[in-house]
């Protein structure tokens, strides 16, 4: 897709292309970076993500024979559907985030029925398994899509619940609300306080910019799967944990009951429980440090968090490791992995003038190991997912 292109005219020029009509909406719908708190979300944790300037984008138009057709600037095939044929069983490949959607809603008690079909087509520059999120935004796109050409006026926070369920049922990833609620309720320049227990969202100034701090991603390209493997081990790691302490989940443990823990629990599942607990607590005083100190005071957070991941939840990879500690090297004033682990991204808070010696020490670290060239990029805190203009 071509850079100076906007996205939006993008996905409804491959709309019209595919289907032979325009569109009757348009919408967006970001990646996002998490600031601190992994896997605390399906624990009913705390987290602390922001929404970023890359977007997924959604051109949608209703059908009358009750077909659904999707498209991506990523591919030349076209998904095809019924909607009396929706069944989490039958979904399956990237089209299953976006069928999943109108499964979920259907779930949720929508007359997905009584709407008929749908024409889709997407584009993006989320980047795909780089631990952004590029899931969450073509769910939370194509959400915000259905609901203004339905007119359906669902909330955010439902939405939010509807996609996250789409990505647990239809695609059968294991992933907490985290990413759909960045991604729906974000602000530029601000972070989404949320407590996964109650979804209650707190909006969070960051005042990166104003602190001559920039954001920095440095993709692995070390792509992750979330539907197999290691996430979903994790999170029956945390399950067994919480059974064997007697609590509903891990959010209802502190500091204080890691003693008993480690009484009751067998080392693996120790160490995953003490990284739950110790994060849920790294978010509280992550957004106290922000709102006290400033942001260039939250470096030794994002460090442990990282170091916890590495340690305890063991989800961290030798290029993960080695972006965190080059970043440093290289001037930032703190680093982590962010997003589920396995692969992904990390980032880390450098100040502007550090930006290209880091970089450059990042480069270098890879280069020494032979890892594969990393990608790296900045983000901006932004806004969340919208109805755009056609």
């Amino acid at each position: 897709m071509t850079a100076s292109k906007p996205l939006g005219a993008v996905a409804s020029g491959a709309f019209a292309a595919t289907f032979g009509h325009s569109p009757d909406v348009l919408a967006s719908a970001p990646g996002r970076v998490n600031l601190i708190g992994e896997h605390t979300d399906y624990n009913d944790g705390l987290v602390l993500p922001f929404a970023i300037e890359r977007r997924t984008w959604c051109a949608l138009a209703s059908r009358s024979d009750g077909i659904l057709r999707v498209k991506t600037t990523l591919d030349d095939a076209v998904a095809e559907l019924g909607i009396d044929d929706l069944d989490s069983a039958n979904l399956a490949g990237w089209s299953a985030y976006v069928f999943g959607v109108v499964w979920a809603l259907r779930e949720h008690g929508v007359d997905v029925a009584s709407h008929d079909g749908l024409d889709i087509a997407v584009a993006s520059n989320v980047p795909l398994g780089a631990g952004l999120s590029s899931s969450a935004a073509l769910e939370c796109a194509v959400a915000v899509a259905i609901d203004g050409a339905w007119e359906l006026g669902l909330g955010r926070d439902v939405l939010a619940r509807v996609c996250q369920r789409a990505e647990n049922g239809a695609v059968g990833a294991p992933t907490g609300i985290m990413d759909q609620t960045a991604s729906l309720l974000g602000q530029a320049g601000h972070g989404v306080l949320l407590d996964c227990r109650d979804n209650h969202a707190e909006i969070i100034p960051l005042h990166f910019a104003q602190n001559g701090l920039d954001v920095m991603v440095i993709d692995t390209r070390v792509t992750h799967e979330h539907v197999t493997g290691g996430y979903a081990e994790r999170r029956a790691s945390c399950d067994r944990g919480a059974t064997a302490l007697g609590v509903s989940s891990l959010r209802d443990l502190s500091v204080a009951d890691l003693g008993r823990a480690q009484a009751v629990l067998d080392d693996e599942t120790f160490r995953r429980v003490r990284h739950v607990v110790t994060e849920n607590d790294r978010v509280l005083a992550a957004a106290r440090t922000l709102a006290n100190d400033g942001p260039r005071a939250i470096g030794p957070l994002l460090l442990a968090s990282h170091a916890s991941m590495q340690e305890d939840f063991e989800i961290s990879v030798p290029e993960l490791d080695c972006a965190v500690e080059a970043a440093m090297e290289g001037g930032a004033i703190g680093a982590r992995m962010t997003g589920g682990g396995f692969g992904g991204s990390a980032l880390a808070l450098v100040p502007r003038d550090n930006f290209e010696p880091a970089k450059a020490a990042i480069l270098s670290a890879f280069e020494a190991s032979r890892f594969r060239e990393p990608h790296i990029f900045t983000v901006v805190p932004s806004d969340g997912a919208r109805r755009e203009t056609l």
